[in-house]
């Protein structure tokens, strides 16, 4: 994208973490952003502070809406055209991990992860195509090393993410004639609230959102004619094991 400014951005999770790191970073840039949860006061507060940290004109708002559910998601991307009449860049963030051997994985947390972190990515571009087709926008997806890296007790998690690389590689390949650029970020151990861990001083060694968020930025100042379409992204220097 040319410039960045005044464009707008819808951020799926975007509570803490990686969505609330690049949140900021996109908002600095001039970008106004829509942050979503399923917990409407969790997003609004989230975006109360990105906007009292911001260093632009920018605004950050926060809406309540669930991946899981597709009638959800064209609600909140009706709620984005209401607010700033155009939708430039989606980045679908949530997730969610259960981990446990296939033998104790239960049914209920196989399809939560399914749901959540594949198919609420689905809904996100299916709900936001033809906006992004106005825009020649950008969709981002956040997968995982964990999706083209498999482990113990990662069943359901590493279905998911496997498919995530996967469908945005092909949703690339559909949307790349309606300029629309189509990227996913794979990351490995990051220092964010995932999985109920709390962030804290041994986390250092770790990527920390905001470099998430400054990739996110660099990959949409990028030159139109140049697509980095799948970017693994691992620490400098993990602890010797």
């Amino acid at each position: 994208m040319k410039s960045l400014k005044n464009k707008t951005a819808l951020i799926t999770g975007g509570t803490k973490g990686i969505g609330y790191a690049t949140a900021l970073s996109l908002l600095n840039e001039g970008i106004n952003v829509v942050i979503t949860s399923r917990n409407e006061s969790s997003a609004i507060e989230a975006a109360n502070q990105v906007n009292s940290s911001k260093k632009t004109e920018a605004k950050a708002i926060g809406i309540e809406a669930d991946v899981k559910d597709f009638d959800s998601q064209q609600k909140a991307v009706a709620k984005v055209l209401g607010y700033f009449n155009q939708l430039d860049i989606v980045i679908a963030n949530a997730g969610i991990g259960h981990f446990a051997s296939i033998e104790d994985l239960t049914l209920e947390q196989w399809q939560e992860t399914i749901d959540t972190n594949l198919t609420g990515v689905f809904y996100s571009i299916k709900s936001s195509v033809e906006a992004l087709k106005k825009s020649e926008g950008y969709f981002i997806t956040i997968s995982s090393l964990a999706g083209t890296n498999f482990f113990a007790n990662g069943s359901a998690y590493n279905a998911s993410k496997f498919g995530v690389t996967g469908f945005t590689q092909a949703a690339m390949l559909d949307l790349r004639k309606h300029n629309i650029k189509v990227s996913t970020i794979m990351p490995g151990s990051v220092a964010t609230h995932f999985n109920g861990h709390i962030p804290n001083d041994n986390d250092a060694w770790k990527i920390q959102g905001e470099d998430i968020g400054e990739l996110v930025v660099d990959l949409l100042k990028m030159n139109p004619r140049t697509l980095p379409s799948k970017i693994e992204v691992r620490p400098t220097m993990p602890p010797s094991k």
